[in-house]
């Protein structure tokens, strides 16, 4: 007889992940509870999202909510580079340039049916979707934060968390950590691997009236992403429309580039964005609306994210890097999938890691081709665009920015760039030998062979 506990799942953090993961349940008539520490609405780094969450909002029932809120509608992606990349000759005839641009409605991707995703003001969207969760059914706790978990009593999880000056403890049946980059489970079971050379670090802030136009090369670029190349080492700026009037933008760069003091760190802000002219121009005639903040440890991977009675959601299961905007995604395509084995375990009663393997594996194919992709823009970032440009692999890129990385072991594109990569690297006299970077993702090596 299965003992009675205070709920069937136990939710820890309220942002994407856990607010997602909540809402599947719910749906599923699962009684879940969410603990989240702070008090929402409040405001947070990762503000465009990826094509493919789009199938978890349809999922949920959130997309009237994502249309009635008008969040700037995002259709598209660009890249800026501060010097023309034109050389004498190309390799396997790749075309180079200083920029690249994609829509998303180059390519159809399946069960997206608006060729659009959302750019979006992460306070607002994120309290959006944990009151929908709540809406569904879910029990949300705000201003509670989970201390630890016990799993010494192999029927039930044992939560403590601190509620206000005292401790309390509650029962679930089974235990989902989405706590984001704190990684409660991950850090307490030490599963978790930092990455020692990948480092890269942010800085940024929000403006008022900034013209998006100032970079753009068409008309209709205003709500486009736009990541900006800087003549610094693995260095780059996102500018991220919020509302038509409010932009989000951040520098990124290596942990050796980024300064230690709060006064230095918005000089080096200001230094980056003065090696491109135009940029510093435009942001300096706008207004800064926001303290300058900064986030750090980006890159790191977990030896393992399920165990018995255990799932690892979101950031607390893993986190490569910014560049491509995939935070906010792959966190809500974890609770697509992980949902998936946490309803069928209650309908078995079998919440041993075995239970949770579809999900694993799939999250694991999905985060070793982004570590890839991601690897292979920072080693040659030249490389990116070119094949962006190039009309044979143009849509198989545009098919890993919409999201789409869980299916195949490989994707052949990456197979390709990967191999391209080592041939630059091998060749000392290659043309492109001299703009190879030296950032590389370490710790999903480890964590994929698990």
């Amino acid at each position: 007889m299965v003992s009675k506990t205070d709920f069937d799942v136990g939710i820890i953090g309220g942002g994407p992940a856990g607010s997602s993961m909540a809402a599947y349940l719910a749906k599923a008539g699962i009684d879940c509870v969410v603990f989240e520490r702070e008090l929402f609405p409040r405001p947070h780094v990762g503000e465009s999202l990826v094509p493919s969450s789009t199938r978890v909002f349809k999922d949920l029932d959130f997309l009237p909510v994502m249309e009635a809120s008008k969040f700037p509608r995002k259709y598209g992606a660009a890249w800026t580079a501060a010097t023309s990349r034109t050389f004498d000759m190309n390799f396997d005839n790749l075309p180079v340039d200083n920029h690249a641009d994609l829509m998303f409605q180059e390519r159809d991707q399946p069960g997206v049916e608006q060729n659009y995703t959302y750019h979006v003001d992460r306070g607002l969207f994120d309290n959006l979707l944990l009151q929908h969760a709540h809406g569904l059914g879910a029990t949300v706790y705000e201003g509670v934060s989970v201390k630890g978990a016990d799993f010494s009593d192999p029927g039930e999880v044992r939560l403590t968390y601190g509620w206000g000056r005292r401790d309390a403890q509650a029962t679930v049946r089974m235990l989902v950590d989405a706590s984001g980059r704190r990684t409660v489970i991950g850090n307490q079971m030490k599963w978790r691997l930092k990455d020692p050379v990948f480092d890269q670090y942010a800085i940024h802030t929000w403006f008022q009236d900034y013209d998006r136009r100032a970079l753009a090369y068409r008309e209709d670029m205003d709500n486009y992403i736009f990541i900006h190349f800087l003549p610094i080492s693995n260095t780059w700026i996102w500018q991220i429309p919020i509302t038509d009037r409010l932009t989000s933008v951040g520098v990124v760069t290596q942990k050796k580039n980024f300064a230690t003091s709060r006064e230095s760190r918005e000089k080096f802000f200001w230094e980056c964005v003065g090696s491109r002219p135009e940029l510093l121009e435009n942001l300096q005639a706008a207004d800064r609306v926001r303290p300058f903040k900064d986030e750090g440890d980006y890159s790191y991977a977990m030896q393992q994210i399920t165990g018995d009675r255990i799932v690892l959601i979101g950031d607390a299961a893993r986190f490569v890097d910014p560049i491509f905007s995939t935070g906010v995604s792959i966190a809500l395509n974890c609770s697509r999938f992980a949902s998936r084995d946490v309803i069928t375990a209650f309908e078995t009663g079998d919440f041993s890691r075995g239970a949770f393997q579809t999900y694993e594996s799939t999250l694991k194919r999905g985060t070793r081709n982004w570590y890839n992709f991601i690897s292979v823009y920072y080693r040659l970032n030249v490389l990116f665009t070119a094949f962006v440009n190039d009309p044979r692999y143009r849509l198989d890129v545009l098919k890993l920015l919409q999201g789409d990385v869980y299916d195949d072991d490989e994707p052949e594109v990456l197979a390709k760039m990967r191999e391209i990569v080592s041939q630059v690297e091998q060749t000392e006299d290659h043309v492109w030998h001299k703009l190879l970077g030296d950032l590389t993702v370490n710790a999903f090596v480890s964590a994929a062979q698990t």
